[in-house]
């Protein structure tokens, strides 16, 4: 690695050019959306040129080059030529490094675009109100709710204008469907996919009828009435069809209230993990019942009975004295202060328990340890590793009401506190997958997410998972593509992400200055949902949907015209022109976003 401050030379003078500053995955999949999709030249800033994916991203055709400084630092700024650069992409650093490079390349570019990974959601809307053009977005919350979307075993939803769009597959497609969005699907050979197929539009019969009948109508002169020719049947379509859809509310898990009660209640069974401590409390409390209906037998008041046991479970009692035996105002005889005094002792045995369970719940959590699972977590989502993308699963998924248990090797990783805060079970330590899975209760999971950033740990995870619990859907955060297609046609109830390859797409579209809303998943295909606005002389004026739409590539679903504040989804008039301060909303594949930005800048 080169030293600070040190660095290869410049690139060769170049200009109207877009920088990537990073050389991790998210990296090499944003360069390979610039270089391929965009047609945009791309210069390569990298720590260092040997490790991660410098060495793939310096093989790629359509880098213009690839630098080497240790820092993103003015020296490596010039030495890119930021000054005549159209964009820059921060994607890798921590939050900190990477507000510092925005606002040194800004001082050097006024007019630079600037697109920076930020972590932190919050600061990242702050940092945007510094930048004259820029946008901070955080590929693990890109990418967290397809991941946890597949664990739950149905697709993502994006919201636009108050309703969410999702993705159904063949029978769950309903006739209120916005369009189909891919068709030839097969599980065993997922090439075969067509994203945004051609289709017939909604006036398709009508077109037929007027072909058929012609200018003379549907009546010849002769008054015999026109054969129609014979409408040919449809080739069917191999495989399965996916459509997108729309619903008005976030589709929620719901978990019953007898099932978090029961939950509780087992939960409460783990600090009785003695088979001593089970006898001994179970011998005193079959005791004060059997005093409790003695008590209650004598007296034949209930409320009396519970009132005075309670007092005495709490050793809150007061004995009789031989004066009040005397004058016959004592208790009820001999059985019933033999029956307190079982109750009384019995007590004592409860009190040290009791303390003991509420010390151990307050203080683990004073000293910042994340809780272990009960007895009682049930049809949980196990999520394995706690890094960015990780913790934002797990949040995700608590927030839809689904339980969850975090299983992380690194006791300081940064999700454990986010996991603490929440309430989140989480298994520490480094042992084997098969004893930490055990501890997270794999036998009782619905799902386990393996989203480490190591392709093979994630598969451990997922083939000892599966080995313990055959019943269980595994998600796996892979990079390699060929890894994602073996591992698909090999297990079943499985599906595989890729972060790099979700967050990209936006990232390059933000850079273009195009606003993506969310990203829809098609097992490993990806779509866009992407929103933009006719601006005064933007490309857009003068455009209908004809123009707009490309089979294969780019389908507008809604607009929302200037005068207007409703959107109006599969607006009919196909032949209405675009006019400033219209918004469209369009679902498109990467190519066809990239192809509609370019077309977009030369017409603009």
């Amino acid at each position: 690695m080169t030293s600070e401050g040190w660095g290869t030379r410049s690139v060769e003078p170049v200009s109207q050019h877009y920088i990537v500053c990073g050389g991790n995955a998210l990296a090499h999949r944003l360069v390979l959306e610039l270089v391929e999709h965009y047609e945009v030249p791309v210069v390569v800033l990298v720590a260092d040129r040997t490790r991660d994916h410098a060495p793939q991203i310096e093989q790629l055709p359509g880098v213009a080059a690839v630098v080497e400084y240790a820092s993103i630092t003015d020296e490596a700024l010039r030495a890119v030529s930021i000054d005549t650069a159209r964009g820059l992409a921060l994607v890798e650093g921590s939050d900190q490094d990477n507000i510092h490079a925005a606002l040194s390349a800004q001082g050097h570019n006024p007019d630079i675009r600037i697109v920076l990974r930020m972590f932190n959601q919050r600061l990242g809307e702050n940092i945007e109100r510094l930048l004259r053009n820029g946008a901070a977005l955080s590929g693990s919350a890109t990418a967290a709710p397809a991941f946890a979307a597949a664990a739950l075993g149905r697709p993502n939803s994006v919201e636009i204008g108050g309703r969410f769009l999702h993705i159904a597959f063949d029978d769950a497609i309903t006739s209120d469907r916005i369009c189909v969005v891919a068709d030839h699907i097969d599980r065993q050979d997922l090439s075969k996919i067509r994203l945004l197929p051609e289709q017939r539009g909604d006036s398709a019969d009508f077109v037929r009828l007027a072909s058929e009948f012609g200018d003379d109508g549907p009546v010849r002169p002769g008054g015999v009435r026109r054969e129609a020719e014979p409408e040919p049947e449809p080739d069917e379509e191999p495989g399965g069809v996916a459509a997108l859809q729309v619903l008005r509310i976030e589709p929620r898990e719901p978990i019953s209230w007898a099932r978090r009660v029961r939950w509780r209640l087992l939960d409460m069974m783990r600090f009785f993990t003695s088979a001593r401590m089970r006898l001994v409390l179970l011998t005193a409390l079959a005791a004060v019942l059997m005093a409790f209906g003695v008590l209650w037998y004598l007296n034949r008041n209930f409320g009396w009975t519970l009132y005075i046991s309670l007092l005495d479970l709490a050793g809150a009692a007061q004995p009789d004295q031989l004066s009040d035996i005397a004058a016959g105002t004592g208790t009820g005889g001999l059985w019933q202060r033999v029956a307190q005094v079982v109750i009384t002792i019995c007590g004592i045995t409860f009190a040290p328990v009791a303390t003991a369970i509420a010390v151990e719940v307050l203080g683990s959590g004073r000293r910042g340890h994340p809780r272990n699972p009960g007895a009682g977590t049930r049809d949980h989502v196990i999520v394995v590793g706690l890094g960015n993308v990780g913790t934002r699963v797990a949040a995700q998924l608590h927030e839809l009401g689904v339980p969850v248990v975090c299983m992380e090797r690194d006791p300081q990783a940064r999700g454990i506190a986010a996991a603490r805060a929440l309430g989140i079970p989480v298994v520490l330590g480094d042992g084997p997958f098969e004893e930490q899975l055990r501890r997270a209760r794999l036998k009782h999971s619905r799902a386990l997410v393996a989203v480490s950033g190591d392709d093979a740990t994630n598969l451990e995870a997922a083939l000892e998972a599966r080995h313990g619990n055959p019943e269980v859907r595994v998600v796996v955060r892979l990079f390699d593509d060929n890894f994602a297609g073996h591992f698909y046609a090999t297990l079943d109830n499985a599906a595989s992400r890729s972060v790099s390859y979700l967050a990209a797409p936006a990232f390059a579209a933000a850079l273009m200055g195009r606003e993506v809303r969310g990203m829809l998943s098609v097992f490993r295909h990806v779509l866009l949902i992407a929103e933009l606005t006719v601006e005064d002389g933007s490309g857009l004026i003068g455009m209908n949907r004809h123009d707009l739409e490309d089979p294969g590539g780019v389908r507008v679903i809604a607009i929302r015209f200037a005068r207007s504040t409703q959107l109006q989804w599969n607006f009919p008039d196909r032949t209405r022109r675009l006019t400033p301060g219209d918004q469209i909303v369009v679902a498109a594949t990467r190519i066809g976003l990239a192809r509609l930005n370019t077309a977009l800048v030369e017409e603009g």
